[in-house]
């Protein structure tokens, strides 16, 4: 008569609990992976391979991203030239050499940045400086870096290649009446993900912008102004943000 073969109950109770549980957490997770990279591969399916290149309207209103923008920079220069223009204590200024001409003469200092972000503060002087020489309401004499190249012109002009009675000389520039300065701040609050919000993202972002314009002889504060912007963004699970 043949041995019996031993017996050994392991392999059914594996299978047992296989039958039971045949959506265990492991393979749970491996069908959620496969169905999130279906979904992305489908989406990227029916996304538009070409790109294209339009132009559009540089006053519409930019809303990309959170990010310091085009529209941002708008919102500041209306606000600060408007209130310029309209401050009485900035409507003309007698002072020696300036003849029948009273209007104030200003140089445009910088704008602190004291944001997170690297934001480019001289596009929003220059476009500030624009805008009050376009309104015929303010001189402007030259920043920094156009005094070093005023400085290269003269002593080019005097060093024997230009014609002596053509040549520029130091000491007729313009003194400035006031100096135009200012800062820019901002507070940023994040959300994660989580539950309670859907897999949504939250950031809001507040921006503080304060210009100011001082007497260079007194040193007095004549005008300020600011101009607060407050914007949100909302990401959702598949956002890339």
């Amino acid at each position: 008569m043949a041995a019996a073969l031993p017996f050994h109950p392991q392999p059914l109770k594996q299978a047992a609990l296989a039958i039971q549980h045949p959506y265990s957490e492991s393979n749970l997770m491996k069908h959620l992976k496969l169905t999130l990279v279906a979904a992305a591969l489908a989406a990227f399916t029916l996304t538009p391979s070409c790109s294209t290149v339009a132009y559009g309207d540089p006053q519409a209103e930019e809303t990309i991203n959170i990010d310091f923008g085009s529209t941002d920079l708008q919102e500041f220069t209306r606000t600060m030239v408007k209130s310029l223009v309209g401050s009485p204590n900035l409507a003309y200024l007698d002072g020696p050499g300036k003849r029948d001409d009273k209007r104030v003469i200003c140089y445009m200092g910088g704008v602190d940045n004291r944001t997170k972000e690297h934001i480019d503060t001289e596009a929003i002087t220059d476009s500030i400086r624009t805008e009050l020489l376009q309104s015929g309401r303010f001189r402007f004499v030259a920043d920094q870096k156009g005094q070093d190249q005023i400085g290269q012109q003269v002593r080019f002009q005097n060093d024997g290649r230009v014609n002596p009675e053509m040549a520029k000389q130091f000491g007729k520039q313009l003194g400035a009446d006031m100096i135009v300065y200012g800062s820019l701040v901002s507070i940023e609050k994040k959300k994660g993900r989580s539950i309670e919000s859907g897999g949504t993202k939250l950031e809001d972002v507040y921006y503080l912008f304060v210009l100011n314009a001082t007497n260079i002889e007194t040193g007095e504060i004549v005008w300020s102004e600011k101009k607060e912007l407050r914007k949100k963004q909302r990401t959702g699970l598949f956002g890339s943000r």
